[in-house]
């Protein structure tokens, strides 16, 4: 076999693994992989989720909160999270929005803030620890998201995927991603976009393991994720 022979059967091997191997993965494989791992997280989560919120409900509001993303093929969903913001959050948003340009000009570019007056102090601990996402294990179970995948985006955040909208609608929304390990806080959300079709592109069962056992570092550091 001549050189060119040998490297057109190496790109044709490539290709025929992508064509079928990834697909295959990122179909009934990686749901396999969510239920299995999800099941075996469950038992040790579910208690710690429960204390995590009666803690929460101190301050007279509830201990979890789900808010309206937009899931696989364009559907909405209810995303569940431990409640970090004060229980008038909305209302203290639009009234921030409102009387702070500069708060409006952040929130408008990336869709959040750094100083945060809704977050309360658990709140952030929760957040920079990532333990505020625990119960979207449900949302997994339930086939709404997966593990690993794009960061749940609301029908508002979709429009500023632009043309890549389509590559978000055709993956789960992900507890963890590329996005959330990193560096979340200092990506733009433009770099956010271009994170989700590099996982698009190279999704596998390794970059899903890299990708969980870097959430589980920066868990541990508590750096969020």
């Amino acid at each position: 076999m001549s050189q060119m022979e040998h490297q057109d059967s190496t790109t044709l091997s490539r290709n025929q693994y992508y064509h079928n191997v990834v697909p295959i993965y990122a179909g009934a494989m990686k749901r396999v992989f969510d239920i299995l791992l999800a099941l075996m997280l469950l038992p040790m989560i579910a208690p710690l989720v429960l204390v995590l919120c009666v803690m929460v409900c101190r301050d007279g509001g509830s201990g979890l909160f789900g808010h309206a993303r937009v899931g696989k093929g364009g559907k909405i969903f209810k995303c569940w999270k431990i409640r970090t913001m004060v229980p008038d959050a909305q209302e203290r948003l639009e009234a921030l929005l409102k009387s702070d340009p500069a708060a409006r000009a952040e929130w408008e570019k990336d869709r959040k803030l750094r100083n945060d007056p809704r977050v309360t102090p658990l709140g952030d601990f929760l957040r920079k620890s990532s333990l505020d996402e625990l119960p979207q294990l449900w949302n997994v179970l339930k086939g709404e998201m997966s593990l690993i995948g794009p960061r749940p985006v609301t029908e508002p955040e979709l429009v500023m995927y632009g043309k890549d909208a389509a590559i978000y609608a055709a993956l789960r929304p992900g507890v963890t991603g590329l996005w959330q390990v990193s560096g979340r806080n200092d990506v733009s959300y433009k770099e956010r976009v271009e994170l989700d079709v590099r996982y698009h592109k190279k999704m596998s069962f390794l970059l899903d393991m890299e990708i969980l056992f870097r959430t589980a570092k920066s868990v541990v550091s508590r750096t969020g994720c």
